[in-house]
C-alpha cells in the first residue's frame, strides 16, 4: 500500500513539473516573439506616429492607440465589435496599413484596457447611445490631436451599429463611412441564422446542439443563456474564413505586441464574457437600422463578406440598396465571413487603399 502511495506521489509529482515546465516554455516563447515583435512594430519615419494611452471619455479612461507612418494620412477610426472586444491584439495585422493611413485603434467601455481601467462596474452604462456619444468624443480628440479636420470611420459587426449612429449625428467629422460585418437587421438576420444552424446540425446528425438550440427556441432570446447558447452554436458552424480569422487572436497568447502583458490577456477575456449585460444584448439583436432613416451626409462603404453566417450579407445589401448618400459602393470580399477584415486583411486595404482613402486626400 505504502508503494503504492510512494508511486501516485512521484506520478503527480511529475505531472505537476511537466505542467510547471510547459507553462514556463510558454512564457518564454511568449516573451521571445513579444521581443522580435517590439522591433517589427517599430515607426521610425520622421512624420510618423506612434502613441497609445487613456484619455478621459464620457467620464472614464479609455484607451485609445494611434499607429502611421505618416501623421499627415487620412486617419482611419476603428471601431471594434463585442460588446466587450479589442483589435489590440491584433494590431500587427494592420502594419500594412500604416503606410497609407494613420490606423485608430480604440478600445470601447467595457472592453481591454479601458476595461483595465474602470472595472466590470461600468457594465450598466454600455448601450448604443452611450458609446455612440463616446465614439464622437474620440473622433473630435483626434481631430484636434492630429490636426485633420475629418476622419474615415471603419465600423465592424457591434462596430458597426455604433458606427452608422456616429455618421448620421455628426456627418461633419467624418470624409466616409466603412462597415464590416455590417448590421442590418438583427431580429431577421439572426432568425435566418438559428434556421441555418438547426439545417446543419441535421445533417451533421448533431443531436448535441440540436438539443441545444430547441431547448432555447428560436429568437428572440430571452437571457443571456440563450445568447450564449446560440452564439456558441454559431462558432461550432462557422466558416473555415472565420476559424483562420478567430485563430489569430489566439495566437496572439504566444505572440503578442509588445506591451501587452497577460493582465490584458486577462481583461480581453473579461470583456467578451464577463461585462456584457442582458440589457445591451438585447438592445443589440433588437437593432433594426433602417429605423434611423435613409440619408447619409458622408458616402458610404460596406465591404461584405459573401459567407457572413453572423450579419446577413443578402439583408446587409438590402440595407445598403435603401441608403442615400453622396456617394455609395457595395464591395463583396469572396468567400469572406463575419471576420473578413482580419482573414482578408491584405485584400480589404487594398479596395480601402482604391475606393475610400482618395475621398480623405487634400486636393
Amino acid at each position: 500500500m505504502r508503494s503504492l502511495l510512494r508511486i501516485g506521489k512521484i506520478v503527480t509529482l511529475c505531472a505537476v513539473g511537466l505542467f510547471v515546465l510547459a507553462v514556463g516554455a510558454l512564457l518564454s516563447l511568449r516573451a521571445y516573439r513579444q521581443h522580435l515583435n517590439a522591433k517589427a512594430f517599430v515607426i521610425s519615419s520622421a512624420q510618423g506616429i506612434a502613441e497609445a494611452g487613456y484619455i478621459k471619455i464620457g467620464g472614464i479612461d479609455q484607451w485609445v492607440q494611434i499607429r502611421g507612418r505618416d501623421r499627415t494620412n487620412p486617419v482611419l477610426l476603428c471601431v471594434h465589435g463585442g460588446p466587450g472586444g479589442t483589435w489590440i491584439p491584433v494590431t500587427g495585422l494592420f502594419l500594412p496599413w500604416e503606410k497609407d493611413f494613420t490606423v485608430v485603434l480604440w478600445d470601447q467601455r467595457g472592453a481591454g484596457k479601458s476595461l483595465k481601467a474602470s472595472g466590470p462596474g461600468i457594465a450598466a452604462t454600455l448601450s448604443v447611445d452611450r458609446m455612440a456619444q463616446d465614439g464622437i468624443a474620440v473622433a473630435e480628440y483626434l481631430r484636434t490631436r492630429l490636426q485633420q479636420d475629418k476622419l474615415i470611420l471603419l465600423g465592424h459587426s457591434w462596430g458597426s451599429i455604433l458606427g452608422v449612429n456616429m455618421v448620421k449625428r455628426r456627418p461633419d467629422l467624418f470624409h466616409a463611412y466603412v462597415g464590416t460585418g455590417q448590421v442590418s437587421d438583427l431580429p431577421r438576420s439572426t432568425a435566418a441564422e438559428y434556421a441555418r444552424l438547426l439545417e446543419q446540425a441535421r445533417a451533421a446528425q448533431d443531436a448535441e446542439t440540436l438539443q441545444a438550440l430547441t431547448g432555447i427556441g428560436a429568437p428572440p432570446f430571452a437571457d443571456l443563456r440563450e445568447v450564449a447558447v446560440y452564439f456558441k452554436s454559431i462558432e461550432k458552424y462557422q466558416p473555415a474564413a472565420d476559424r483562420a480569422a478567430l485563430g489569430l487572436m489566439q495566437k496572439t497568447l504566444t505572440s503578442p505586441p509588445p506591451d501587452y502583458s497577460l493582465r490584458d490577456v486577462f481583461y480581453q477575456a473579461r470583456g467578451f464574457m464577463a461585462v456584457p449585460t442582458w440589457q445591451v444584448y438585447e438592445e443589440m439583436l433588437g437593432t433594426k437600422l433602417a429605423s434611423l432613416g435613409p440619408d447619409f451626409g458622408v458616402p458610404v462603404f460596406f465591404f461584405q463578406g459573401t459567407d457572413d453566417p453572423v450579419t446577413s450579407a443578402p439583408l446587409a445589401e438590402e440595407y445598403f440598396n435603401s441608403l442615400q448618400a453622396p456617394r455609395k459602393e457595395m464591395v463583396w470580399l469572396a468567400g469572406g465571413g463575419h471576420f473578413a477584415v482580419w482573414s482578408m486583411a491584405d485584400q480589404f486595404l487594398k479596395e480601402l487603399t482604391l475606393r475610400v482613402r482618395p475621398l480623405a486626400q487634400k486636393p
